[in-house]
């Protein structure tokens, strides 16, 4: 059995940004930034931030593309579920 799936909550760290390919399909990209927790070298608690480069499509007749692009800004808390 295999597995492909990542969930992300986290904060977007720019404005989107919707194109489109040459065929016309929408799609936009954004930087979300994630927190996480561990040790930090001197042994205390330190907070650690990620950053990952998201592209949304559309899929089927949901138009993530178009309402991502819409609706969130810098800032703006979301729940990415997705695939690598």
């Amino acid at each position: 059995m295999n597995l492909n799936k990542v969930m992300l909550i986290g904060r977007l760290t720019r404005d989107p940004e919707m194109r489109y390919t040459p065929s016309g399909s929408p799609v936009t990209t954004f930087s979300l930034a994630t927190n996480r927790y561990g040790q930090g070298p001197d042994g205390e608690k330190k907070e650690y931030t990620d950053y990952h480069n998201i592209v949304v499509w559309n899929i089927g007749k949901r138009n993530l593309a178009e309402i991502s692009g819409q609706y969130l800004h810098k800032g703006s808390l979301v729940y990415i579920e997705g695939r690598l």
